[in-house]
């Protein structure tokens, strides 16, 4: 199927023509002619799958008319966990617009808001903002909600983890009750539900399984290693390996300092990227990760689901996420778009509640690998995956 199939215009089939988008994936088919048709939609699909383009497409086909924009009004809002996938779903939209006369603009905390106050003044089409920064927006009217169309709530799982919900719950209760409403979410958990009854209408459900939206192009495999060991073991890596790119996910910002000056003692050159760095820092270093000027990224967990990267050839877990799906968010940052990746986890014996409940999700267990000259004091004990009984004799 090709996306003329879709139901979209000429514009935007032509701008995802300039971005050499071939075919739709599977969470694009099925969600586009959803979105299209005015139905309320909740749809689950794992990071790395397209999503973006399968509200985003439809949503501007839709706000494609002659309607004029009045001041500090927006159509459609779409509500996202962080400031760097907010800036991300916005310069999608941006490409995907090129040829329509449609604005858009990504708001968030951690900057001045002036430049957004002044730019809401004439009035916005599409909105992506974090939850924060948007109701302090709207407590100072800088902008109203009235002549709201359509609103998405991006990455609901994240948003509820990040403990949102009561800012989504305010945000909701300010919208029309008359609105097209969208929900995309990695993964459907009990809060996530929750939140759908509350904001979605008799909604279409879309669920792409893992199996047929990302076939592991991913070769996960995991050390087990002494916690003490673990920069050395890296480093090791990165030189004997000739590694030339990696994210490497560290759970703590004050340990994403110390592993980048660990590094850079053994002649590697890293940045760290953290909530705790001002966002023209983060947005700097996050465009050299980008263009590979900078070929090393430590970063915390606040970059797992707003990163994208084209060609990323590895992540590494430094430090297993407490978190299951947390897990799957951070590998999907490798393998995108059909291209195949490499994920690497770093496993201590205190992890090993952790690497129990991410081999259950995923099914199957991870390849372990030893590395010469990395002896383990501590061993991490057998998966429960791979456990086979004693057979009792009689």
């Amino acid at each position: 199927m090709s996306f003329s199939k879709l139901g979209l215009s000429e514009p935007i089939l032509k701008a995802i023509a300039d971005l050499e988008y071939a075919t739709p994936s599977e969470i694009q088919k099925q969600a586009i002619p959803v979105v299209l048709s005015g139905r309320d939609l909740i749809a689950a699909a794992q990071t790395g799958t397209g999503k973006t383009a399968s509200f985003a497409l439809p949503l501007l086909e839709m706000l494609n008319t002659d309607r004029k924009l009045r001041g500090k009004r927006i159509r459609a809002l779409i509500l996202t966990p962080t400031r760097e996938l907010a800036v991300q779903v916005e310069s999608s939209i941006s490409q995907y617009a090129e040829y329509l006369n449609l604005s858009s603009m990504a708001m968030y905390g951690g900057v001045d808001s002036a430049p957004h106050k002044q730019r809401l003044i004439w009035g916005i089409d599409i909105l992506v903002a974090t939850p924060g920064r948007l109701l302090d927006m709207a407590h100072q009217r800088a902008l109203h909600f009235d002549e709201l169309e359509m609103l998405v709530l991006d990455e609901a799982d994240r948003m509820l983890d990040m403990g949102f919900i009561d800012d989504i719950n305010k945000i909701i209760e300010r919208l029309p009750k008359q609105r097209q409403n969208l929900l995309f979410s990695a993964t459907i958990s009990d809060d996530v539900r929750s939140l759908a009854k509350r904001a979605i209408h008799n909604p279409v459900e879309i669920s792409i399984a893992p199996s047929r939206a990302s076939k592991p192009k991913i070769d996960q495999w995991l050390i087990t290693i002494d916690k003490g060991n673990k920069s050395a073991l890296l480093s090791h890596l990165i030189n004997d390996l000739q590694w030339q790119q990696a994210l490497i996910f560290i759970e703590t910002k004050h340990g994403a300092a110390k592993l980048v000056s660990q590094l850079e003692k053994r002649g590697i050159e890293a940045e760290s990227i953290h909530g705790g760095r001002t966002q023209a820092v983060r947005e700097q270093i996050l465009s050299d990760f980008k263009t590979g000027k900078i070929k090393f990224l430590v970063a915390t967990g606040i970059a797992a689901r707003g990163l994208d990267i084209g060609d990323l050839a590895r992540v590494v877990n430094y430090d297993l996420p407490a978190q299951a799906d947390e897990y799957i968010h951070r590998i999907g940052r490798t393998g995108r778009a059909g291209a195949s990746g490499e994920a690497v986890s770093f496993v201590s014996k205190d992890n090993f509640r952790e690497l129990c409940a991410i081999e259950s999700r995923l099914g199957h267990v991870i390849a372990r690998k030893e590395i010469e000259g990395f002896p383990v004091k501590k061993g991490v004990p057998v998966s429960i995956l791979n456990y086979v009984p004693k057979i009792k004799r009689s």
